[in-house]
């Protein structure tokens, strides 16, 4: 039977219409769309959620839509729970609050999200369906490894910052704190744990956490708080996973430059620990206060000559420690000075001043012994920022705003 013979003229003309949408519409599938009075119920209840923040109009968002549903079907497959993986969105123009909320600067975004806390590093990958769906599964890995034998201990990598847990039971909250932990910062520390008759020599008074730093003779320090206050191991944790300074890599750059706040880094060669451990006590001993206000962080000398050369320094020069504000490279005079009580956070604090900006421009400020002396300006040639270049590309987001420079 024809479908004109059972469809009058003006409802076929309607299906028709409601075909060619239905065919020209986006499919979501199993994207979840968050709102202000969902999206807290639902990020809460998910084991792992990656949210795409995007815009209709940007046209890398678009690029992205289809790919992020198939690899949505393809992670539904392997992980039916809705709650155990859940892939979602959010239209950051009819929610500005959220895109707020969680300081959305660029479309599309890909937030990572465990049990409603959302994680440091967001998702850089490649944008095809593998790759995303390959970065589920590392995600669903279990993070702590689980001892047979405390003998396994002598072979731990050094190299890494550890956090072993003994247990009496798996089945404990102390347990599943250690495992939200893990989870969380899987990235920046290996977990290890031991359960029943393995772990009872390190159970002295229950339930025991220790954290094993970097080095071969570095001595371990153990968690004094209850196991049971998430906040508190977490802090504890995180403190001890993620150094004061951290190091700079290519894979890392754009993370790191979307902070949006300054570098001080210093430029060593790769075997040179003694500068870098010089440069870590200092930085803990004069700007611990300034945590947050500027990012501190080393880099290899031989990776990074280009940054090295825009200051007019090479490897031989090494170690070098400068300011990168986005806008210009500031070398500090001296790495001999470095312990000189008081001269690092004099460098922090006159870019922040805007005094090293000044003087590039203007030669010395003025002081108190060249009374009346006029402001002249002074022929200068400000090297140029070498790690804004890092920062995330306009040929793969729609960037929302300038940074602010100094």
């Amino acid at each position: 039977m024809k479908l004109t013979s059972i469809i009058p003229a003006l409802d076929l003309h309607y299906f028709t219409i409601l075909l060619v949408a239905g065919l020209c519409s986006p499919v979501w599938g199993e994207i979840t769309s968050l709102d202000a009075g969902n999206i807290d119920d639902i990020l809460n209840n998910a084991g792992v959620a990656l949210v795409n923040f995007y815009a209709d109009w940007c046209r890398f968002s678009q690029m992205l839509h289809p790919i992020f549903e198939e690899a949505s079907n393809v992670i539904r497959e392997e992980y039916p729970d809705s709650r155990d993986v859940v892939f979602a969105r959010v239209d950051c123009d009819q929610h500005s609050d959220i895109a707020q909320r969680y300081r959305i600067s660029k479309y599309p975004t890909l937030k990572l999200f465990r049990n409603g806390m959302m994680m440091k590093r967001e998702y850089r990958g490649q944008r095809s369906v593998v790759a995303i769906a390959d970065f589920i599964r590392q995600q669903k890995v279990q993070p702590i490894k689980e001892m047979k034998s405390l003998e396994e201990l002598t072979t731990i990598d050094r190299s890494r910052r550890s956090i072993i847990g003994y247990f009496e039971q798996k089945e404990s909250e102390n347990y599943k704190t250690f495992e939200k932990v893990a989870n969380i910062l899987r990235d920046d520390c290996v977990f290890m744990a031991a359960f029943g008759e393995i772990s009872k020599p390190e159970r002295f008074s229950g339930d025991n956490v220790i954290y094993k730093p970097m080095g071969e003779n570095v001595p371990d320090m153990v968690f004094l708080g209850s196991l049971t206050n998430f906040d508190l191991t977490y802090a504890w944790a995180q403190d001890k996973c993620v150094p004061l300074v951290r190091e700079i890599t290519f894979e890392n750059g754009e993370e790191l430059t979307e902070e949006g706040i300054p570098f001080l880094i210093l430029f060593h060669l790769k075997d040179d620990t003694d500068s870098l451990e010089k440069f870590q006590h200092e930085v803990a001993r004069q700007l611990i206060s300034e945590k947050g206000l500027i990012n501190f962080l080393h880099a290899d000398c031989d990776k990074f000559r280009h940054p090295l050369l825009h200051i007019q320094k090479t490897p031989a020069d090494c170690p070098v420690i400068a300011i990168d504000s986005f806008r210009h490279m500031y070398v500090f005079p001296e790495f001999s000075d470095l312990s000189v009580t008081g001269k690092l956070k004099q460098f922090v604090l006159d870019l922040h001043s805007g005094k090293l900006h000044r003087e590039f421009h203007h030669g010395p400020d003025p002081t108190d012994s060249t009374p009346g002396q006029e402001e002249k300006e002074v022929a200068s040639n400000p090297p140029n920022s070498s790690f804004q270049k890092l920062a995330p590309s306009e040929t793969r987001y729609t960037l929302l705003r300038d940074r602010d420079e100094l």
